[in-house]
């Protein structure tokens, strides 16, 4: 990731900048009579018609300008300049009768890079973008930040993300913004959140399980509860996973990233909240303390669970967790979890699955979604199926015996432990993108992020 992400959109000072012309498929003809024949013949050469994404150059003087495709030239998404600032050479740019506007956020995302154990041998230098928005950079910046942030830490390999390094992002967030943090492991988390440790025993000492808090704000603000899963690797326990399962399993704590980057963003815009940051780190692994199927657990809320598939182990400490954010009576609890395999199928690599309590709730989501292009899709949380999860020795079994709507079935196991009548909402995200798209690229991702800080930023912003 890059260090100065911030200087890659500037104020436009009238320095000296390549100008950018927008485009489209049905507005390209204009634009072409707008040029000279060289320049038409330029584009030409390229086969640049106007599509979305597409780039050309044409000569400008003694430089050059730059063709862009777009969609919309008047109602620029967060991703419509991203193929551009991917393409570009590094320099500096300015788009001709046009503000970024929400594109600024692609436009810094197009310039991830992983680059933690191999330096990227086709990396470009910088491609900075002039604007008179000054105003919107902070904010768009910051988000893309959040977003970047995600990726990092999913993308990092277990054995450096593992629950000490979770921890360390915790620690990082409470210096940078004046939080406490509350660290629980050992037989102190055995106690207090059993299902956790039960999950979490089995890993080596330098990956031993916690949970974590971060406690910021005001006391006297409305409580939000941000909760995200954080297995840092999942074997699948003594449920093991085949090869072809457990090779993305580093992503397993994506959850937990979103959460992470979430607070951030929460804490950086000073919302008027008081911020409760729960993240329950575990490696579920595979020796001999390894707890097993048949087993039943206690739990933080009293609820006993016995153990259908150890594979199913995030909704076991999201529970514990979900438990003690409950405890705080908060006026929102929001959950991130990479928790089911079903609403990847269901929705594919693009939606963020979404389940909520309250109507309200879900909308105010969803349009926050919508607004800026990281729409979440609702899911139901069905009265009619909360009977899978019965069991004939305990309170609730951990996965049910059926293949149907696991996404959901998942979700009522977690409904299970907020405390009843909350505000509550999950998001069962994939935190993994198979296939690269402009300003997105292939690997950690985060979906449902921007729609979650859009709604909160509406919602307590004082």
């Amino acid at each position: 990731m890059m260090t100065d992400i911030q200087d890659l959109i500037q104020p436009d000072r009238g320095q000296d900048a390549t100008a950018i012309h927008l485009t489209t498929n049905a507005t390209f003809e204009t634009l072409a009579g707008t040029l000279s024949a060289s320049q038409r013949a330029s584009l030409a050469a390229q086969k640049f018609e106007g599509a979305a994404g597409d780039v050309g150059i044409i000569p400008d003087g003694d430089g050059i300008a730059i063709v862009g495709g777009v969609s919309d030239p008047e109602n620029l998404s967060s991703f419509c300049l991203a193929a551009l600032a991917a393409k570009l050479p590094e320099g500096t740019y300015r788009l001709v009768d046009a503000q970024p506007g929400a594109a600024m956020f692609g436009w810094v995302t197009a310039h991830y890079r992983f680059t933690r154990y191999k330096d990227d041998e086709n990396a470009t230098g910088p491609r900075i973008l002039l604007t008179d928005q000054v105003g919107r950079m902070p904010a768009l910046v910051a988000e893309a930040q959040a977003e970047m942030l995600v990726r990092d830490l999913v993308n990092t390999p277990a054995e450096d993300m593992g629950p000490a390094a979770l921890e360390a992002q915790f620690e990082k967030l409470a210096r940078e913004y004046g939080a406490e943090i509350t660290v629980t492991k050992g037989d102190a988390l055995e106690q207090g959140y059993p299902m956790v440790h039960a999950v979490g025993r089995a890993a080596a000492r330098h990956h031993a399980p916690r949970m974590l808090q971060l406690d910021w704000g005001s006391k006297d603000a409305p409580v939000l509860a941000i909760v995200g899963k954080g297995v840092c690797f999942d074997s699948g326990g003594l449920d093991i996973k085949p090869a072809s399962g457990m090779r993305l399993m580093k992503k397993d704590m994506g959850g937990a990233a979103h959460a992470i980057a979430l607070a951030g963003l929460v804490m950086g815009a000073g919302l008027n909240v008081r911020l409760h940051l729960l993240v329950p780190a575990v490696e579920n692994a595979i020796s001999g303390p390894a707890f097993r199927p048949g087993d039943v657990l206690s739990s933080r809320k009293g609820i006993s669970v016995e153990i259908h598939n150890t594979d199913a182990e995030g909704r076991l400490i999201l529970g514990d967790a979900l438990t003690r954010a409950s405890e705080e009576e908060p006026d929102l609890v929001i959950d991130f979890a990479t928790l089911t395999g079903a609403a990847r199928i269901a929705l594919g690599p693009d939606y963020a699955a979404m389940m909520a309590r309250k109507d309200e709730t879900a909308q105010a989501m969803i349009d926050a979604g919508k607004a800026h292009d990281d729409e979440p899709w609702r899911l139901p949380l069905p009265e009619a199926y909360r009977e899978y999860l019965k069991s004939d020795i305990a309170d609730i079994v951990n996965a049910q015996s059926n293949p149907y709507a696991g996404a959901s079935v998942a979700g009522l196991f977690l409904d299970r432990f907020v405390e009843e009548g909350l505000d509550w909402v999950h998001f069962d995200t994939f935190g993994w993108r198979p296939f690269p798209k402009p300003g997105r690229s292939k690997g950690g991702a985060a979906y449902g992020l921007r729609a979650a800080w859009h709604m909160l930023k509406g919602r307590y912003t004082a």
